[in-house]
């Protein structure tokens, strides 16, 4: 069966939520595995047959923790992911596409397979005590990240990709 990992970062646990929605989706189409980006390694990429990256927007860029994990990941398995499926899903205050793009790049270098559009959901925090503070993604917001783990594990089970 063609696994499917989801690797996430979250501080304030919005981008946790939209993870577990994708991941609870996709188990019931294929094997799927959830991994902190900070647990997560080269092997868990090597290992999987297709991707979902979920991160926060922070100061228009990756969170740190995201960025770290392709840091360390990235020249151990260049040349070895060539055409594997991935999928992003961003947790943003106001925008997320530069987060977006950031990601997408990397996927590119890697050569992965865009086999959706980047998930952006918008929390609207925009003050110090709303950008700190415990998020709550809205249950319909969640649907759509579980239409994307369903459609990716769907997708890898039935080698669409």
């Amino acid at each position: 069966m063609a696994q499917l990992l989801i690797v996430y970062h979250s501080r304030t646990g919005g981008s946790r939520q939209m993870a577990e929605a994708a991941y609870e989706a996709a188990r019931g189409e294929t094997e799927a595995i959830l991994k902190r980006a900070e647990d997560a390694g080269p092997q868990d990429l090597l290992a999987a047959a297709g991707y979902i990256f979920c991160a926060p927007e922070n100061l228009a860029a990756l969170s740190g923790r995201m960025k770290e994990f392709f840091d360390r990941c990235y020249y151990p398995v260049l040349g070895r992911l060539n055409g594997r499926p991935y999928a992003q899903m961003v947790c943003a205050g106001s925008d997320g596409e530069n987060a977006a793009r950031q990601c997408a790049r990397i996927a590119t270098g890697w050569r992965l397979k865009d086999v959706q559009e980047p998930l952006i959901i918008c929390t609207h925090a925009q003050t110090p005590e709303a950008i700190l503070a415990e998020k709550v993604i809205p249950e319909d917001q969640l649907e759509r990240c579980r239409e994307l783990g369903l459609a990716l594990g769907a997708g890898l089970a039935m080698g669409v990709f």
